[in-house]
């Protein structure tokens, strides 16, 4: 559940910079969001509102992330669990320890979701297989 006082927008703002930080960086995974993200100010404030909503209940996030997701090409379970991993990293650096578990929580349940809906939309014959984790 959304709390309003688990954490503030800042505390968001520093996970979802942070957090893009490292996946930029990283040698999977940097290469595929730059090639896909054309406009990093205007992904990042987006994340920044996906997280709100989700964390706090803001309701500012408006889209529809598993289209955009199950469009690329390539995606393997190993890079699902990459992100979890930079994810988690970035999580275990944060002060506040509550935000930083729900945030966890998401992210594992984000991924999943993703990576099956990935799965079978592009491999309808085949049985969805788990993320490979980091």
């Amino acid at each position: 559940m959304a709390t309003a006082d688990l954490c503030t927008e800042e505390e968001i703002a520093t996970l979802v910079y942070g957090f893009y930080d490292k996946v930029r960086a990283d040698p999977v995974l940097g290469p595929i969001f730059d090639t896909h993200v054309d406009d990093w100010g205007t992904h990042l404030a987006k994340m920044c509102s996906f997280w709100s909503s989700l964390l706090l209940g803001s309701g500012t996030y408006r889209g529809a992330p598993m289209p955009t997701h199950i469009a690329l090409p390539g995606l393997q379970a190993p890079m699902f669990g990459q992100w979890l991993a930079l994810f988690h990293q970035t999580t275990a650096a944060l002060p506040n320890r509550p935000f930083a578990e729900r945030a966890d929580e998401f992210a594992q349940r984000i991924a999943r979701s993703l990576w099956f809906g990935y799965q079978l939309n592009n491999h309808p014959d085949r049985a969805p297989t788990e993320i490979v984790h980091a």
